[in-house]
Parts: C-alpha cells; structure tokens; sequence
C-alpha cells in the first residue's frame, strides 16, 4: 500500500486519483495514517463480499463469543 501525507495528496490530487487506480493509498496526518483511498472498483469488489458473508449468516464471531 502506498502512502501519502495529508498535504501531499490536498495538493496533488490527480496523482492520488493516479495511485488509488493502481492500489489503495493510506493518507496521514501527523505520521498517522487516517484513511484510505482506494478504486471504485476494489470498493465495489469488497463491499459485494461483505454481503456475501452477511447474507451466508457469516458473522465473523468465533465460537462462544458474544457482542
């Protein structure tokens, strides 16, 4: 994963669009990382997956553990 300051990416906003095309991009503050940017496309692709899981009754709880 790349990674890019905050000021970087407000300044140079084409290039992160260029970057998050070809992988997500972590974006930091303070030596932080705060968000990531990523492709429409890897977006839609995780978001498709976790309803897959949700809609298989797949929690991601382990055996015996509760909310």
């Amino acid at each position: 994963m790349q990674r890019m300051s905050a000021r970087d990416a407000k300044n140079a906003f084409g290039r992160l669009i260029d970057m998050a095309r070809a992988e997500p991009v972590a974006i930091e503050k303070y030596g932080r990382s705060v968000v990531v940017v990523l492709a429409v496309e890897e977006f839609e692709r995780l978001t498709a997956k976790a309803k897959k899981r949700v809609a298989s009754g797949a929690s991601g709880k382990r055996p015996g553990q509760e909310d």
